[in-house]
């Protein structure tokens, strides 16, 4: 098989634009941090077609001499394809601050609400980015995540052409969480709560992950670890903002 360190890709992932738009947030028959659901305005942005692979991570490893993610040679996490895995949000946040210095491009981690209007598409309110069929019913369900992410873009991409939106490995978004914070989120591109003392040090992430017994989140649920957590289905896609790609 071969290894994360051959068949360098592009330096830049393919880029999806979505468009700017109102959508609804949030969950009322979800998780209690899922509500209340709320109406959210959100600027055109761009959204990595997929999660960043061991392929396009191994270029800014090459190029920073960072120290790799704890799985980063195991045989279950290693193909090229595959997104890279146990990576830490700072790890995620030096690979945008990197892609940016690399590209004169503006890349960074998505806002939650961000990442919930991509994952939905224009279909508002439905449970998952293909409707409200359960994740049971996704082709080959029974028979994919077995020890590891697979590689991504195998299936079919959403409405807007993303790839695994809810699947593979939780994506760290750039939100610090707050369970509470949809009660008094802003209407126009909320970004998350600033964090407070007594607030608990956790960053927000969104998706599903093969390691749980239903492997597909819906749109709206939310996930949290602390930011230098390495966990081994966790990964990250990146977003570009419009201006800043000619």
């Amino acid at each position: 098989m071969a290894t994360a360190h051959s068949h360098y890709p592009p330096l830049e992932s393919k880029l999806i634009r979505i468009p700017a738009a109102w959508f609804l947030m949030g969950s009322a028959s979800g998780q209690d941090c899922e509500r209340p659901v709320h109406r959210v305005w959100i600027d055109a942005f761009f959204l990595a077609a997929t999660q960043v692979t061991n392929a396009e991570y191994a270029l800014y490893l090459n190029s920073t001499g960072d120290t790799p993610p704890p799985f980063w040679q195991d045989e279950n996490f290693k193909h090229p394809q595959q997104p890279v895995a146990g990576v830490s949000w700072f790890d995620a946040d030096h690979y945008c601050r990197w892609l940016s210095q690399q590209t004169g491009r503006s890349y960074r981690l998505p806002t939650e609400a961000e990442w919930e209007r991509a994952a939905r598409a224009d279909f508002e309110q439905n449970d998952f980015p293909w409707g409200n069929a359960p994740p049971q019913s996704l082709p080959d369900y029974a028979t994919r995540w077995q020890t590891g992410p697979e590689p991504v873009a195998r299936y079919a991409p959403n409405a807007f052409g993303l790839f695994n939106m809810c699947d593979n490995v939780h994506e760290w978004c750039s939100d610090w969480y707050d369970p509470n914070f949809y009660a008094t989120s802003p209407e126009r591109n909320p970004r998350g709560p600033e964090l407070h003392p007594g607030m608990s040090e956790r960053k927000s992430s969104r998706g599903g992950s093969w390691r749980h017994h239903v492997k597909v989140s819906r749109c709206s649920a939310r996930s949290s670890i602390p930011p230098g957590f390495h966990y081994a289905d966790y990964g990250f896609r990146v977003a570009c903002e419009l201006s800043s790609h000619i």
